[in-house]
């Protein structure tokens, strides 16, 4: 498939909220819950018909490892849009949301000044654990500035396909692809909220259509 319209998407978190998993999903279908650690960043296509139109998501799976932070903002460069994916059993996953923020937003160049950032709470299938309320999603959307807020699990599948097509719709809408209309919320079990030296280590995956 020839692409009328390329996005770069970058994923980041703190390690182990499920950013590969997540990936895995959207690009394959399948769950994998015994992926390895992502070293830097590894990079994956996907190509897909958004309202007639032929699109190439570049989705920038990023490390979530303390030691792969500073890279952040080279791997954030050109960015058309975000996903900043926490926990909802593991609150300690918010505490640097800002701090990571700050560095996606040091890799945006001086165009890019309306890079939609989607706030996505995964692991809903393990709902009785949940640590971070749907209240505190919507106060940190909010704070934050996220354009929105929605959960997942990539185990059965639950808003996968949603996010990528929230998010991308946003992008477009925003470039003027698309013209600005309210995007239908997804359905939910629950309540839906409105260089470094040396050279970052990069995985290149296969294409999915």
């Amino acid at each position: 498939m020839e692409a009328e319209a390329t996005y770069k998407v970058c994923i980041f978190g703190e390690g182990g909220v499920g950013k590969t998993t997540l990936t895995r999903r959207y690009l394959t279908g399948l769950f994998d819950d015994e992926t390895k650690m992502t070293l830097g960043a590894s990079i994956h296509i996907k190509y897909q018909t958004v309202e007639g139109i032929k699109v190439a998501t570049q989705i920038w799976d990023f490390g979530g490892e303390e030691r792969f932070k500073f890279m952040l903002p080279v791997y954030a460069h050109g960015s058309a849009g975000a996903i900043f994916m926490y926990d909802i059993t593991r609150y300690a996953t918010l505490k640097k949301g800002e701090e990571w923020l700050t560095f996606f937003n040091q890799g945006l160049g001086s165009s890019d000044t309306d890079v939609p950032i989607l706030f996505v709470g995964s692991k809903l299938d393990r709902e009785s654990e949940r640590t971070v309320s749907a209240e505190e999603a919507v106060r940190l959307t909010r704070d934050l500035n996220f354009f929105k807020h929605i959960e997942c699990s990539a185990k059965t599948g639950e808003n996968i396909e949603e996010i990528f097509q929230i998010l991308v719709k946003e992008i477009m809408q925003r470039k003027g692809v698309l013209p600005k209309t309210e995007l239908p919320a997804p359905a939910y079990s629950e309540p839906i909220y409105s260089e470094p030296e040396p050279s970052p280590p990069i995985y290149s995956g296969p294409i999915y259509s």
